[in-house]
Formats: structure tokens, sequence, C-alpha cells
């Protein structure tokens, strides 16, 4: 299973994946970590993002999206990554690794990771 992070699920949502992110999309099921939930009502909340949470429909898609569950051995990968990143990105970048789901991302920081392992 891949990993979206934030600014992945938001170019989903609003059909501006590039077309390699729609064939590794295409090809294998995905979930989220829940900070990504998160991060998509804030980025809302500070009108970073035009997405509709209010919306049922897009209530109902999301609730059938697999959130990977947030545990201690992930909080503690966060302490040990090889890169420096908001609390967020370090989230979604340890449930990566702890779960063995390859990151869907395009956040250069992230990629430049030698840890995390990446589906592009």
């Amino acid at each position: 299973m891949l990993n979206l992070d934030t600014h992945i699920l938001v170019a989903l949502l609003q059909g501006t994946l590039t077309r390699e992110e729609d064939r590794v999309l295409a090809r294998q099921p995905w979930g989220i970590s829940p900070i990504v939930l998160w991060e998509l009502a804030s980025l809302r909340a500070l009108g970073r993002i035009r997405v509709d949470l209010d919306d049922r429909d897009l209530q109902l898609d999301l609730k059938t999206i697999p959130v990977f569950p947030l545990s201690l051995e992930v909080a503690k990968l966060c302490m040990r990554l090889d890169f420096q990143s908001d609390p967020a990105d370090q989230i979604v970048a340890a449930t990566s690794i702890h779960y063995q789901a390859p990151l869907v991302t395009r956040d250069s920081r992230i990629r430049g990771s030698r840890m995390v392992p990446f589906a592009l």
C-alpha cells in the first residue's frame, strides 16, 4: 500500500496529479497518515486550498481512504529521520518507514531522505 502526503491528496481531490502520479496511484492501493486529515483541514481554514470539506460527497470519499495508525513506533521514528521538516511531514515520512508503505510526495526535503521508501 502507498502512503500519500497532503499535497498529493489535495492534487488528487483537485484533479491536478501529474500523469506519473496518476499512474502510480492507479496501480496500487493507497492510504494516508492521520496527520494528513488535520493538514487538509488546516490548509482549508487558512484559505490555502479551496477544497470544500463540508461537501457530503467529499466526506464520504475521505471516509473510504485507509488511515495508517499513529503509533508510538511512528512517533519514535520521527526523532531518527535523516531530514528536518515540520512535524506533520515527519509523521508522514515515519509512517511510510514503519508501515513499509512507499511515499508519494513532491516535497524535496522529504525526497532527500535515504530512509523513506518512495513510490516515484
